[in-house]
Parts: C-alpha cells; structure tokens; sequence
C-alpha cells in the first residue's frame, strides 16, 4: 500500500501510481477503487497528498483563462477571427480589443490586421466550435517582429517550469523577451543574434528531453556554455 511511483516518474496510461487512499488523483489520474492510476502518458508531480500528469503528447484544448498566441486571420465589422492553432478560429470581439475607444465603422485592421501575432487570453469556451478571446490584460498585446517556434502543447508546462522558473532562466541567460502561449506557439526576440539562437536550443531541448530527470541542470549547462 501507497506510492508506487517517484516524482518525475514517466508513466503509460493504465499503469498504477498507489494503492490506498493516502493520495488524492488530480488531473490525468483517477481513482479506480483503491488504486489510483494513469489516465495518458505522462510525467508524475507530486505534490503533498496530490498525484497529478504533466501530460508529454497531446493537442492543444482551450480551456478558460489560458493565455495563447494566435494569428489574425480575418477581420470583420464587429471583430476578428484568430488562429490558435485549434480545428476551430476564435473570436476577438470590439469590447475585447483594446482599452481605446473604437468609433463605429472604423476600419479595424488599424488595430489589428491579418497576419499580425498576438497574445491573447481565452476568456470563454461552448463546445469545440466558440471560443473567445480577450486583448485586455497584463502582458496581452500585438507581438512584433521576432522568432516564432511551434512545440507540443503538452510541453509547454515543462518549458515554463514551476512559477515561471525554466522560462525565467532562459531570459535572464539569453537577454531575450518571450512569450509562451499554452497552445504551443512561442514567440521571441533579442538584440543578439547568437543569444537568440541559445534560447531557441535551450526550448528545443526542453521539449526533446521533458520526460528526462535533471532537465533544469542540462538547461543550465547549454545555457552556461554558451555564454
């Protein structure tokens, strides 16, 4: 009886994470009987009392309140559709645009036209096919020129880290402004060229290598080493 796996543990769907009812399933695991068990293929966090998966595969799924970067794709007369990677565009409504003052039947690619990238937050979902997104809030804004990776979304946890950690190494040993969108998509820029090569190796290998132990020490060897 109890925990039958470490934390970090890479673990299949089906497999037995602990026996008992010491330990609360979160997430990705559920509770079958006394036993709590893996639900898709994952790496194991535990925290306290609590097993939950940071999934390794998987598309992205909006969900409320995740902040995304998508692209203008279409532009309307009472908003804009966004791609966001999804089956299905999401929506940017005039209330949602922006904190100025829109006059009816402005031309609204001066605000935002198709192709420009930006970060935005997802501030409703009704079924796969309406989602909503709003440009009001800290750090949500029109993104300009820089670099653009696409990851697996289920790597994004891994790329942030725990409270923004990974994420932050990366910046503050690459002096480069990113943004990370939990739909997979990543966009940075930095004055130097070789640093924002440094910070493009250092996601790359986060997303080759999430389900590896010690990943926080590679990160910071590459990073180190290029300096």
């Amino acid at each position: 009886m109890g925990i039958l796996v470490n934390d970090k543990d890479v673990v299949v769907p089906g497999e037995i994470l602990a026996e008992g009812m010491d330990f609360v399933p979160s997430g990705d695991v559920f509770r079958d009987g006394e036993k709590l068990v893996s639900g898709r293929w994952g790496l194991v966090s535990v925290s306290g009392r609590i097993l939950k998966l940071i999934p390794l595969s998987g598309k992205y799924v909006p969900k409320r309140n995740d902040l995304v970067i998508g692209t203008i794709e279409n532009v309307g007369i009472s908003g804009w559709r966004i791609d966001i990677g999804c089956a299905f565009s999401a929506s940017l409504l005039l209330r949602d645009a922006t904190q100025e003052f829109i006059e009816r039947g402005a031309d609204l690619s001066k605000f935002y036209d198709v192709g420009d990238y930006v970060m935005c937050q997802i501030v409703k979902t009704s079924g796969p096919k309406i989602i909503d997104v709003s440009m009001k809030g800290p750090g949500l804004r029109k993104l300009g020129p820089g670099k653009l990776l696409k990851v697996a979304p289920a790597k994004v946890p891994r790329i942030i880290g725990k409270q923004g950690s990974m994420i932050s190494m990366i910046k503050e040993m690459t002096d480069c402004k990113i943004s990370v969108g939990q739909n997979g998509i990543i966009w940075l820029v930095g004055e130097d060229p070789k640093k924002e090569l440094t910070a493009v190796d250092a996601i790359n290998l986060i997303e080759r290598e999430s389900h590896i132990s010690g990943l926080t020490d590679k990160v910071k060897e590459l990073l180190e080493k290029r300096k």
